[in-house]
């Protein structure tokens, strides 16, 4: 069974580079953008913008389950050592609950914008600044993973086999 998935390359991976940061800057985008939108189109009292929030803020939803499932491939065989798990294990966790706060948020958004497509209430623009922190916190990290711990860089995968991380 094992003779047909693909072999890993020197990142330990079976494609040529990690899609889950690819596709998690598409989501950190649409969240951010959608949040700015919203805080502008409140104080300008410009309608279009609470349609592009909400357009962005419905494909950060659907985005961020794609994101969150290549996330959970290249954790998987990232062969994490013992340094980085608890990084790695609240990251997966704060991913995991940042689908349904974003999923929960755009269902609110869908009301709102079903009831009064012309603006946004105060408690709405204070959810989204506070989903703004938690994708500030995870954005972190996911820095973090990559930037200190070196998951999927080659001397990190080369360490990794050798033994020499554990």
């Amino acid at each position: 069974m094992l003779k047909y998935l693909p072999s890993l390359n020197d990142h330990n991976l079976p494609y040529p580079d990690t899609v889950h940061p690819i596709i998690v800057h598409f989501v950190i985008a649409m969240v951010l953008f959608a949040f700015i939108c919203d805080v502008i189109g409140y104080l300008t009292r410009n309608s279009r913008l609470f349609e592009v929030s909400w357009w962005n803020m419905f494909f950060a939803t659907i985005s961020i389950f794609i994101a969150i499932i290549f996330g959970q491939i290249e954790a998987g065989i990232a062969e994490p050592y013992n340094a980085v798990e608890p990084v790695l294990n609240f990251h997966t966790l704060l991913g995991w609950s940042l689908s349904g706060i974003i999923t929960a948020i755009t269902a609110w958004r869908y009301v709102i914008r079903s009831r009064n497509p012309l603006s946004v209430p105060i408690p709405y623009l204070g959810v989204g600044l506070l989903l703004t922190c938690l994708v500030f916190l995870q954005v972190y990290l996911g820095d973090e993973l990559v930037w200190v711990y070196g998951l999927h860089t080659v001397p990190v995968v080369e360490a990794i086999k050798e033994g020499v991380l554990r």
